[in-house]
């Protein structure tokens, strides 16, 4: 029990499900509530295929092509800080059209969330879901780290509902939206930053 408890409170501090609820309610700005829930499932639905995948065979898979944890923490805070920057810039192409005037486009929904689903199942989080399977795992089956994802995901999910359902109307972004995509840019930037020091530091090291 205390192996489960360990890996639910460490994912649930690399997930962030109240960063990620302030940023679906800025990607998905402008959206219908109906959308909203959609979008919301399958990202939550995203997120978890690829870390239970990091659970089961992560490991493996980076011993396959002889990348270490560390190096591969680097790579990807540094792929997470250029997301956060993208982010930052809170600009949108010009040809990109309006959300509000679109009908829904599930290809679209994912591209537009996929900032997201980057940041929860970031390399941050997908190092530490390694490395709890990696200690906890019981025949095989890395059962604490199966349940930190089921029940992080599952809190995120709901706050994201409560977001989806929050707007009945759709509107075009407001700054209010504006403001907290451009400040979670930051806080990517920051965690982004913060995992590619920590892999250096801990590659050096070794």
């Amino acid at each position: 029990m205390e192996d489960h408890l360990q890996a639910i409170v460490t994912l649930f501090s690399l997930v962030n499900p109240m960063v990620c609820a302030m940023m679906f309610a800025g990607l998905t700005a402008g959206r219908t509530g109906a959308r909203r829930v959609s979008d919301a499932t399958r990202a939550i639905l995203t997120i978890a295929v690829v870390l239970i995948i990091a659970a089961l065979a992560g490991a493996r898979i980076l011993d396959i092509f002889g990348i270490p944890l560390d190096v591969f923490s680097v790579a990807g805070g540094i792929v997470l800080s250029f997301i956060g920057f993208t982010m930052l810039s809170g600009s949108r192409p010009a040809n990109e059209p309006d959300p509000a005037t679109q009908n829904p486009d599930p290809s679209a929904a994912g591209a537009a969330l996929a900032p997201m689903i980057l940041f929860a199942a970031s390399p941050g989080t997908i190092t530490g879901v390694i490395t709890i399977a990696a200690a906890h795992s019981r025949a095989g089956i890395p059962l604490p780290a199966l349940t930190g994802i089921c029940v992080v995901l599952v809190i995120t999910w709901v706050l994201l509902m409560l977001v989806a359902r929050g707007s009945k109307e759709p509107k075009k972004p407001s700054l209010a939206h504006d403001m907290a995509t451009r400040y979670m840019g930051l806080i990517v930037i920051a965690m982004g930053i913060k995992f590619a020091l920590t892999g250096y530091k801990a590659f050096m090291a070794g």
